[in-house]
């Protein structure tokens, strides 16, 4: 009786933190706040209550009309796949049925579930796009993918086995890792770079740049990543097309601050950073051989890793980022050199800021189109982007 009082106790927790949580910070930072507030939860406590708390916000949109109480425990039972201490206590009959698949555990559910109402946007999503896996994906956490720097597989290799952490190679560069795994500052950066599979992807398109430069070796090369954040496309950059002249730039000069770090870390040293609102012209008269446009998007592509973004999203911030994209994309696009490249990203799954930029990009600028696809990564706990290659003739 005492135990189930307990485990009633953390489903009471979960219950008054979704009351509470609006989805304006991340989540994570949210319940980091809480618990300092409140000291009386152990380890132990903290750990039951935050999965509870995901697995709420991994259903998404799904079950609108379930108390909070049996939502939580319908989340805790799709997304495990070993016994689970509270519905051991609180429900036992999910428990006994834990190993079962993701269909079949629906379909014990009392209340009417389909996957796709997880993740009910099917009419919006880029071309290429399965819902149904898409959905699916929300219910598990994503791996952690490290991208070993050239020359350094070696080192990382050797690092990885001594201290027995376990990794699946998905490609000669890319290794997957636990989510949880802790990893030596020591490494990070320098030998490898934190990155998604499917950011990492972005070299197949900066292969085609190589390619094509080098035919040219006349002179280093110019390229602006323009909305740089904390420098992982710039580092990718760096390591494919070297020798590069480097020019990095952020609305947000604390992220900037982040990227030099990184950088430090990583020994690029020759580059040029400024801060930029790119919904106005930038002050910067450069012109640049490629420029990289990873822009601010939904995120859609990565809500498996934030599904509280799913949760409180609204279909009407489609538009909002579409006609944000299109407004970076004029204000970087004017400094491309004649015979210059320029990469569009985002992490985004909706055809209006994938597609559409496309069409618009083309249109409005007369740009040729390289190469464009979507990187769906949720068949390998990864995340989904977007990424299209244009040359300027």
């Amino acid at each position: 009786m005492q135990k189930l009082s307990l485990f009633q106790s953390y489903i009471d927790t979960v219950i008054s933190l979704i009351k509470e949580y609006r989805g304006d910070i991340p989540l994570p930072d949210f319940l980091k706040k809480y618990f300092a507030q409140h000291k009386k939860f152990g380890s132990r406590d903290r750990k039951q209550i935050i999965n509870a708390c995901y697995c709420f916000y991994r259903l998404g949109k799904a079950l609108p009309g379930l108390e909070a109480a049996d939502k939580i425990l319908d989340g805790l039972f799709l997304c495990s796949g070993i016994s689970s201490p509270l519905l051991q206590h609180l429900k036992p009959g999910y428990n006994e049925n834990i190993a079962l698949n993701l269909l079949e555990k629906a379909s014990l559910l009392s209340y009417p579930f389909a996957i796709t109402d997880i993740f009910p946007f099917g009419d919006a999503l880029s071309e290429g796009v399965n819902d149904a896996q898409l959905s699916a994906a929300m219910l598990v956490q994503p791996d952690m993918f490290l991208r070993i720097r050239p020359g350094k597989k070696k080192i990382v290799l050797k690092y990885l086995q001594d201290e027995c952490i376990s990794s699946t190679q998905i490609t000669e560069s890319c290794l997957a890792l636990p989510n949880s795994t802790k990893l030596d500052d020591k490494y990070i950066n320098s030998d490898f770079v934190i990155q998604d599979y499917s950011s990492q992807r972005i070299e197949e398109f900066l292969s085609l740049v190589k390619q094509e430069w080098e035919a040219d070796k006349s002179s280093i090369k110019k390229v602006w990543d323009c909305c740089a954040a904390s420098g992982g496309k710039s580092i990718l950059a760096y390591d494919t097309l070297n020798p590069v002249a480097l020019t990095v730039s952020d609305i947000r000069e604390s992220i900037l601050q982040n990227l030099n770090r990184r950088f430090r870390e990583a020994d690029i040293k020759n580059y040029h950073s400024f801060t930029a609102d790119l919904t106005h012209k930038p002050d910067n008269q450069a012109f640049f051989d490629l420029v990289i446009c990873d822009v601010p998007c939904s995120g859609s592509g990565t809500w498996a890793r934030t599904p509280e973004q799913l949760y409180f999203f609204s279909p009407d911030e489609i538009q909002f980022y579409a006609h944000l994209q299109k407004k970076i994309i004029t204000n970087s696009i004017q400094y491309l050199r004649k015979g210059g490249f320029f990469l569009y990203i985002t992490c985004s799954v909706f055809r209006e800021e994938n597609e559409k930029a496309v069409q618009f990009i083309e249109q409005q600028f007369g740009m040729q189109t390289v190469k464009q696809e979507l990187l769906t990564g949720y068949s390998l706990k990864a995340d989904t982007m977007f990424a299209a290659l244009f040359k300027k003739e």
